[in-house]
């Protein structure tokens, strides 16, 4: 990893001390808890980060470990967030990365669904949705 890329990283990594815990500089674990007064409330999920050597002028990529039930989050854990895609700006910290990831759990874009299941069931029959979201909140407590 270049000289930049690590010093912009140790950066963000300090500025985040009470954040999300990350393990390491090139692939950091990080750890989103569920929004309060959301289907996701409690859940602790787990995601990996990976950063290449543009980084901060090309988005790191961000996927899920944990279990997710989300319109905007495929099987694979790899996620449809316009921040990490069409819409990067070298400004974005981690932090802001992963903010956004945890305001989009709440507030999905139903528009560009990853998971057309989540996308339909969230639009159409939320009871359901929230089910199936509460039991990938059950589960990632056993992560």
């Amino acid at each position: 990893m270049s000289t930049a890329a690590r010093r912009r990283l140790m950066r963000d990594f300090k500025r985040m001390q009470t954040d999300p815990r990350l393990a390491s500089l090139h692939h950091p674990n990080a750890v989103i808890i569920g929004p309060a007064d959301t289907p996701f409330e409690d859940g602790t999920f787990r995601l990996v980060m990976h950063f290449e050597e543009q980084y901060p002028n090309k988005p790191p990529a961000v996927k899920f470990i944990s279990q997710m039930f989300h319109p905007n989050v495929y099987a694979t854990g790899e996620l449809c967030l316009d921040i990490l895609q069409n819409r990067w700006s070298p400004t974005y910290d981690v932090a802001a990365v992963l903010t956004s990831i945890q305001s989009l759990l709440n507030d999905p874009n139903t528009g560009s669904p990853a998971n057309v299941e989540a996308s339909n069931l969230y639009k159409d029959n939320r009871k359901e949705y929230t089910k199936r979201v509460r039991e990938t909140v059950e589960k990632s407590w056993e992560d």
